[in-house]
């Protein structure tokens, strides 16, 4: 039985039992601060448990409760939680997808959440153990998973230690497109060259993907080729999620012809109409400019039977010449295939629907403000619901209910995004 998310059942002994403990350690807790003058973090602990303890008994939870799992579980301090995982059978089989990004991604949620919540921790806000109420380590990861089939385009050090020999390459497209050509060009007028190849891509109806080292370059860039024509937009972390959307959908439609970004051109953009992605300075050896990195970017220019990559560098990094080899080698084996059984390369045809931008990216900013609107008949119902949300966000922080005190927030900005749309 997997226990519902939202829904609270615990039997009145086990409750007794629950808060019993909680208050046992709010008692030793209080008094480890005020024996070393942290008076006003005693009192902040002292208040919010009671509040917590009041809440509990009243309707069987409170807002937070997972901060107490571990009494609710019946667990010991630093005993691993339960998880998802606990509900697999023995030897199930875990696929993980974009494992270059998920092994580090597993093996960080730990340390960023312990770090976290021991600030909450030492500042009275909550008690310590808020702190079992954690992601696993990644050894208790890798405990509870047997095979393990790791998916990328660019395994790390790990997977491929892990995998030993049974490596699988899957080099073969059914369109028969090959990984694109590479070319490295001098950065001594790069920005002019790159606007001459961005010219006849346009005439063909085909899309350009830019990629820089710094936000400042990106949205100089775009200010400069948007001067001279291009229809062009930048995209980057300060870019609001929403917006990215309704870009990667504008460039599909041809609505924009190039689209400059950092690291977010990576993984996840399966475009089939870009034929051409340029790589300013390429040779600036770090992490965006790594081998794998590199490769990731290379392959957004293989859905495309014209796909071309230009390298702009005056020096070849180590990264560079081995991302150029291992495109090469994967070039060749695809070249022989589509020989062998007589294939002639095609580019992918990809239906643009609102559907498919949907499940890509999440829902359209488009979409999401017609659905809202649908909620509110005029721009002052949002006010008063924006009001509402601030006035909940002032009475959950005085509540030291911080968590949900952001949730309040996020959703204020929704409907501030909504009103300037309505």
């Amino acid at each position: 039985m997997i226990y519902a998310a939202t829904q609270y059942i615990t039997e009145e002994e086990d409750l007794e039992r629950i808060i019993s403990e909680i208050r046992e350690d709010q008692i030793r807790e209080v008094k480890e601060f005020q024996k070393v003058g942290k008076l006003l973090e005693a009192q902040r602990l002292q208040q919010r448990v009671d509040y917590d303890i009041e809440m509990i008994k009243e309707i069987g939870y409170c807002k937070g409760i997972e901060n107490y799992a571990r009494y609710l579980a019946g667990k010991l301090p630093g005993e691993t939680p339960n998880t998802l995982l606990d509900y697999f059978p023995e030897n199930f089989l875990l696929v993980l997808d974009e494992s270059h990004v998920g092994v580090p991604q597993i093996r960080g949620m730990y340390n960023g959440d312990i770090s976290r919540k021991t600030a909450l921790v030492e500042n009275g806000f909550r008690l310590k153990a808020a702190l079992d109420n954690r992601p696993l380590q990644f050894e208790e990861f890798r405990e509870r998973t047997g095979q393990t089939i790791y998916v990328s385009a660019t395994p790390g050090d790990y997977e491929i230690k892990q995998a030993g020999s049974a490596i699988v390459e899957q080099l073969i497209r059914p369109t028969g497109i090959l990984d694109p050509l590479i070319e490295v060009r001098s950065t001594k007028g790069q920005v002019d060259d790159l606007l001459e190849e961005i010219h006849k891509r346009m005439l063909k109806k085909q899309r350009v993907l830019v990629t820089t080292l710094t936000k400042k370059m990106a949205e100089e860039l775009t200010e400069y080729y948007e001067e001279l024509g291009v229809k062009v937009r930048y995209m980057h972390s300060d870019v609001d999620t929403l917006d990215r959307i309704e870009i990667i959908k504008a460039l599909r439609k041809g609505e924009i012809d190039v689209l400059v970004g950092i690291n977010l051109l990576r993984e996840g953009l399966d475009i089939p109409e870009v034929s051409l992605v340029a790589i300013l300075e390429a040779d600036k050896e770090g992490f965006l400019r790594s081998r794998r990195s590199l490769i990731q970017t290379i392959g957004r220019a293989a859905r495309n039977i014209e796909g071309k990559v230009i390298l702009y560098g005056d020096v070849m990094t180590d990264s560079m010449t081995m991302a150029m080899e291992e495109t090469e080698r994967r070039r060749g084996i695809q070249e022989n295939y589509n020989l062998l059984h007589g294939l002639e390369p095609e580019s992918i045809v990809k239906e643009i629907a609102e559907e498919i931008i949907q499940l890509d990216y999440g829902i359209s900013k488009e979409a999401f403000s017609q659905k809202s609107k649908k909620k509110f008949h005029s721009k002052e119902e949002i006010e008063k619901e924006i009001a509402k949300c601030h006035k909940k966000i002032v009475k959950l922080s005085k509540e030291l209910d911080f968590e949900q005190a952001i949730l309040v927030r996020e959703e204020m900005k929704r409907l501030q995004e909504m009103l300037l749309s309505f």
